[in-house]
């Protein structure tokens, strides 16, 4: 425990850590009113264009149950983030201030020292979905009322079912997170090169698989549940929605990905040679 609090020092020792808190809260509210206006706008028109597929999964997410875990949840894409640029500075740092070396030196145990940043990571992770969650435990019921779908849905199992899979997410990005700062030493290009990935890198693929399933095959959208951010997304929905694969399936591909790579971290940090 002793190595996970020295780690967590070390955070709390660079300004990004707090840069990246101010940040999170202006688009943590604008994800809410986002939820709030899609769940505000209803379903399209019957001349709108759109597929009999893609009517059926906007009605499924437009129930009263969707709608609560959509808002119960929200601030999960930008928290994620945050969480994930954080994960890898734990590991970066370590080479940008040049202390690298003396820490593998203070604890030769490699595998200690990795096992440490990845408990100090999930430990971020935890603390910005418990920051969210509070949030949105307060905000959500006001929004819920105001949209007439029944209360607050805090009695339905799936609402906190959908709160607990989120915070395994966060868990799962937080390990993500170290493992690329393994890979990435420079913390400068693990920022911009996180940061990009998961912003641009995510819309361009989705954009893909979308016009993919449009002009060559249905079924292909499916598989973007490959994508990370979006099997984090599929986790948290309320209920199977039509069109898409069963929630476990979300949480099967996020919990392979933080295995493959942590595993990965693991070993490329005991075997790379630290100066």
């Amino acid at each position: 425990m002793s190595l996970v609090n020295a780690e967590l020092f070390k955070v709390r020792t660079t300004s990004l850590w707090w840069i990246m808190g101010i940040i999170l809260i202006p688009l943590y509210a604008a994800s809410v009113l986002i939820n709030w206006a899609q769940a505000s706008a209803g379903a399209p028109p019957a001349d709108a264009g759109v597929s009999d597929s893609q009517s059926a999964t906007i009605e499924a997410a437009l129930e009263p149950i969707n709608v609560a875990t959509n808002l119960y949840t929200s601030g999960q894409y930008m928290g994620i983030l945050v969480v994930l640029l954080l994960s890898a500075i734990i590991v970066t740092s370590e080479f940008f201030h040049l202390t690298a070396t003396t820490t593998f030196l203070v604890t030769p145990r490699r595998e200690a020292v990795i096992l440490a940043k990845f408990g100090a990571a999930v430990i971020i992770g935890v603390i910005v979905w418990l920051f969210t969650t509070i949030l949105n435990l307060i905000v959500v019921p006001l929004i819920l009322n105001s949209l007439d779908v029944g209360g607050s849905q805090l009695g339905e199992p799936a609402v906190w079912r959908a709160i607990g899979l989120n915070a395994l997410a966060f868990v799962l990005w937080a390990i993500l997170g170290v493992g690329a700062g393994v890979l990435i030493r420079s913390q400068i290009a693990a920022t911009l090169i996180l940061g990009i990935v998961y912003v641009v890198g995510t819309s361009v693929i989705s954009l893909i698989f979308y016009l993919l399933s449009e002009y060559v095959a249905e079924w292909i959208n499916n598989l973007q549940v490959i994508i990370p951010t979006t099997a984090s997304a599929l986790m948290i929905s309320g209920t199977d929605l039509p069109g898409s694969p069963p929630r476990w399936v979300g949480a099967v591909v996020l919990i392979g990905y933080a295995a493959v790579l942590g595993f990965f971290g693991t070993w490329l940090t005991k075997r790379r040679d630290i100066s």
